[in-house]
């Protein structure tokens, strides 16, 4: 577990390149299912719930990673991402109000960018570099 915390940046950066590549082949993979049978009307129940597994595992890395960084930018903006993330995942699901499907890959891509600069900013030969800055 104290591995996981200290890698959050990197498990985030991973969760959220995921989040991605899932949400790109999703529409491929459903048109190729669509033109290769007709016996299902949705995409099966397995593939709606990475949603929410990759929002979950996202938010426990940006939990982790706004607790080791002290940067407070960096914790808005990693805070509001998974913020804009999650609301437009659960828009999709309950389809309130129409957003067009390439929305989500913002918030995603916002992500991957805010842990990767937090990991790479974080680096140091003490460790405790992220502790001292204000």
């Amino acid at each position: 577990m104290i591995l996981i915390t200290q890698k959050s940046d990197l498990l985030g950066t991973f969760a959220n390149s995921l989040c991605l590549v899932h949400c790109i082949a999703t529409p491929f993979l459903f048109l190729a299912q669509a033109g290769a049978a007709t016996c299902c009307d949705g995409p099966p129940m397995w593939w709606k719930f990475l949603d929410y597994l990759f929002l979950t595992i996202s938010f426990l890395a940006v939990l982790w990673s706004t607790q080791n960084t002290t940067l407070k930018w960096t914790k808005l903006m990693l805070w509001l991402s998974w913020s804009v993330l999650a609301v437009i995942l659960l828009n999709e699901k309950l389809e309130l109000i129409p957003i067009p499907e390439v929305a989500i890959y913002i918030p995603a891509i916002a992500l991957v960018i805010l842990h990767l600069y937090n990991r790479n900013r974080c680096k140091c030969a003490t460790g405790n570099c992220c502790a001292n800055e204000e």
